[in-house]
């Protein structure tokens, strides 16, 4: 991403953070979204240092939210040519922890639509067989409207964006020091 790279997130992801904004300290998803994604050098800065690595750069990442931690949710642009809304949204928490959310935004939309967020979607043993999906209609109107053809469980989500990515963890870790 270069300095002078537009910010706005697209009209389907600005839509439900509009919404989520709202949400924050309503119900018990641990997800702030931000207004815009984080700029080149504010991901840069916070890549290396997440890594430990002053090599990496974090172009493949466009941060838009964190958990109440500080881990970071972001479209990881693994698919070359393809849309910023068709890349996977992933989680990289500030202990350590890393996961692919969603396959892509619609998919990212369902699930914060059924009440989770990034960081319960890649906690262990997720989805928690004691959590309790709470819809919000609000955020399953834009997932409708944006991505009715990906609905799909939370599980089936999670299981998707895992089966397509299961190597994200260790590409990361490999650029760790």
């Amino acid at each position: 991403m270069t300095t002078t790279e537009d910010h706005r997130f697209p009209a389907p992801l600005a839509a439900a953070m509009a919404v989520r904004l709202k949400r924050i300290g309503e119900d018990d998803v641990d997800f702030e979204p931000y207004d815009s994604f984080l700029s080149a050098e504010e991901t840069t800065d916070w890549f290396q240092a997440w890594t430990g690595n002053d090599e990496v750069t974090g172009d493949e990442f466009r941060v838009f939210g964190q958990d109440g931690s500080g881990g970071y949710v972001a479209f990881w642009l693994a698919r070359a040519g393809r849309e910023l809304v068709e890349q996977p949204v992933v989680f990289l928490g500030s202990e350590g922890e890393t996961g692919v959310v969603a396959q892509d935004l619609a998919a990212f939309l369902w699930l914060l639509a059924d009440g989770y967020g990034p960081c319960e979607a890649v906690a262990p043993h997720a989805p928690d067989p004691d959590w309790t999906p709470r819809l919000d209609n609000d955020l399953a109107a834009i997932a409708e409207r944006f991505g009715a053809d990906r609905r799909a469980s939370v599980a089936e989500i999670i299981a998707q964006a895992a089966r397509e990515f299961p190597a994200f963890d260790d590409t990361i870790m490999e650029l760790c020091r």
